[in-house]
């Protein structure tokens, strides 16, 4: 087996050495945090330590922020048609998500089906904000509150959303807005007041934190969704269960360190992509970069060699010592046809070639050029298979 070479980055992140040694660390302390003893008040020192951290990475209040056991369940404590707001106690009745979220949001949480509605994205995988504007004006004409949830950049092609424009228009509607901010947080600036949102969804494990933690947090304190899981009262009534404290210890340590070496790690790794695509196209000039003409994270690279499948690559690149992506990992290991770009308006033949390279804070300069020299080798082979076929 050759080396190895991860290029998988938004799928997870290795754990960084902060969050390691926060999480051992947490390991040994004994006490639950709920509990008033010495031991019980460490552990909510651990808890409370982390949550304010994780705060500080997003722009918000500690107290704003509740812990879950990842993104998804996150989403779906968002996602509610009982949302509370002050002054405001009727909930939402429709869901507005945009074509290309992630599949927790595209289920639509805890809205009944026929109440979710997807916004079309333009070609360039930017959501359309006079779509989302006049489906928002006629359902508030019919008296229709909505929740908005469009994600701050999509896993798929790195393409990074018009929050602040999205906010302002479903503001201006009456709506509330939730922002899956799992893939932007730590990689760009993502502080939630700046956004607009009024719900934040991040994960630990895509920051360099832990599989099994992430949180949603609030803009304002009098805007409380129904508990998505009810008990002991815990993160302030709005998810019962006993923290897991070594995970929530580890993410605060990877928020923390995140935001401390965002823009550098954002400046390097963009200039490491710009010559992964200017290579990519050097050697196969027919490749096609999707989402290239919007603002895209600076770590992800989603492209096609017109003619090859997406899983004989992945696997190619896997043998040659790369491990990459054919698009979200989130699908139990299954290459599937990819719904972000078929909402882009791309044909199937192309979509099913999809690749995706996403880069770290750990990615070198000769990971580039190594996994270039690969993408040769494994390139030929695929248009001789294209050609196979097609004879």
């Amino acid at each position: 087996m050759p080396d190895r070479t991860y290029l998988d980055w938004n799928a997870t992140a290795p754990l960084r050495p902060q969050a390691r040694a926060a999480m051992v660390a947490a390991l040994n302390c004994a006490g639950n945090p709920s509990s008033v003893h010495s031991e019980g008040r460490a552990a909510r020192h651990l808890v409370e330590d982390a949550r304010e951290k994780v705060a500080a990475l997003v722009g918000a209040e500690s107290k704003l922020v509740t812990f879950t056991s990842g993104g998804t369940e996150a989403n779906m404590l968002a996602l509610t048609p009982a949302v509370e707001t002050a002054g405001n106690k009727t909930g939402c009745r429709r869901l507005l998500v945009s074509a290309i979220e992630h599949v927790s949001v595209r289920d639509g949480g805890r809205f009944a089906p026929d109440a979710v509605e997807q916004v079309p994205v333009t070609p360039r995988g930017v959501i359309d904000l006079n779509a989302l504007a006049g489906r928002l004006a006629a359902l508030a004409a019919k008296g229709e509150r909505a929740l908005v949830s469009v994600m701050a950049a999509n896993n798929e092609t790195g393409v990074i959303q018009p929050i602040s424009e999205v906010a302002a228009i479903a503001h201006e509607a009456g709506a509330l807005l939730h922002v899956d901010a799992v893939q932007a947080a730590g990689r760009i600036r993502c502080d939630i007041r700046e956004l607009g949102a009024d719900l934040l969804t991040i994960s630990a494990h895509k920051l360099g934190g832990p599989k099994g933690a992430g949180a949603l947090i609030r803009r304002d304190e009098a805007l409380h969704p129904a508990p998505l899981m009810r008990g002991g009262g815990q993160e302030r009534g709005l998810r019962a269960g006993t923290e897991n404290v070594a995970a929530i210890a580890g993410f605060g340590a990877a928020a923390e360190a995140a935001g401390r070496t965002r823009e550098a790690d954002a400046a390097r790794m963009a200039a490491l992509r710009a010559r992964l695509e200017a290579r990519l196209k050097g050697v196969t000039p027919e490749l096609i970069i999707f989402g290239a003409e919007a603002e895209r994270l600076p770590n992800t690279t989603l492209f096609a060699l017109p003619g090859a499948k997406a899983e004989t690559a992945v696997i190619a690149l896997d043998l040659e010592g790369f491990a990459v992506s054919s698009g979200a990992a989130c699908s139990s290991g299954k290459v599937q046809a990819s719904h972000v770009l078929a909402a882009m308006g791309v044909s199937p033949a192309l979509a099913r070639g999809s690749v995706r390279v996403s880069l770290g804070w750990m990615t070198a300069e000769s990971d580039i050029d190594h996994f270039i020299d690969a993408w040769i080798k494994v390139a030929r082979a695929l248009v001789k298979e294209g050609q196979g076929m097609a004879a």
